[in-house]
């Protein structure tokens, strides 16, 4: 067979090879993986980090334990996202090595035997003398010809392709998107430590208006051990109160003339009748 007829063979063979399957089929994978793994991630932020609040809100789950500072025994409320690890699994290099090795074998076999018989045979006879004195003389000749050939012509050609595909994926944890990372910062931010029974704020007094109009007020702040401000339970003696600062605080007024201490006490929480408890700041007006 002709050289050039191999080549045409051996490219029709390549030609087979479904390329976009063996390349692209992997990097479909591997997209696919990296689509699979964001979503875990997203899972994991929600049912792990978050919970669902008043409104349909998502809140942040925070963990509350207590530990000892200065003396004395205080909360801090930490958010469960800044003390795990979030999962960020990415694909960050795909390797495909593929080899293929095709094979040709070209076997050529030509043979010729060529039969052609003839048989030829003459035969002569010839006598000499004859008389009773003379010794008579024979001659014969015999001669013969034969020829054979037989033609034969033998081919076979073989193909045959070998194919072997190396795919190497490395994932490793990604860095956390800028978005993410300012959302950790801000919750770590939000970390605080309270008192156990937590924490009571006084501000004043002072004193407003002028005249028959003048009061005296002060401004009471009251932290609950999970660090939430609240005006549940805080009371002060002579003053029904007024919330302030965005529900947060409580304003309590009294008359200008109004001299002497006042005790202002958060009742225990979860409603406990145990008034030795009872968190107490006493302000002189």
């Amino acid at each position: 067979m002709a050289e050039n007829d191999v080549s045409s063979k051996t490219i029709g063979a390549l030609n087979g090879i479904p390329f976009e399957s063996i390349i692209g089929g992997p990097l479909s994978a591997c997209i696919k993986a990296q689509a699979e793994a964001a979503v875990s991630t997203v899972n994991f932020i929600e049912s792990v980090g978050l919970k669902q609040g008043e409104g349909g809100v998502k809140e942040a789950v925070y963990v509350v334990f207590s530990y000892v500072q200065n003396g004395r025994r205080v909360n801090i409320s930490v958010p469960l996202l800044t003390i795990v690890p979030i999962p960020y699994i990415a694909i960050n290099n795909v390797s495909i090595d593929f080899k293929v090795a095709i094979n040709g074998t070209e076997s050529s076999e030509i043979e010729d035997i060529e039969s052609q018989q003839t048989d030829s045979t003459y035969t002569t006879e010839s006598k000499k003398g004859g008389g009773w004195l003379t010794k008579r003389k024979t001659s014969k000749f015999t001669s013969s010809i034969s020829t054979k050939k037989d033609s034969r012509a033998t081919q076979d050609s073989t193909y045959s392709i070998e194919a072997t595909m190396d795919v190497k994926v490395q994932a490793s944890q990604e860095s956390m998107p800028a978005g993410m990372a300012k959302v950790l910062g801000m919750l770590s931010d939000a970390m605080d430590v309270v008192s156990e029974q937590g924490d009571l704020t006084v501000d004043g007094p002072y004193i407003e208006g002028d005249g028959n109009n003048a009061k005296k007020y002060v401004i009471v702040t009251y932290k609950d051990p999970t660090g939430l401000f609240t005006t549940q339970g805080v009371t002060c003696d002579g003053s029904s109160g007024e919330v302030v600062r965005n529900g947060e605080a409580l304003k309590f007024s009294f008359a200008a003339t109004t001299k002497g201490e006042k005790v202002i006490k958060v009742a225990p929480s979860g409603g406990s009748s145990d008034k030795t408890n009872a968190l107490t700041r006493t302000i002189n007006l």
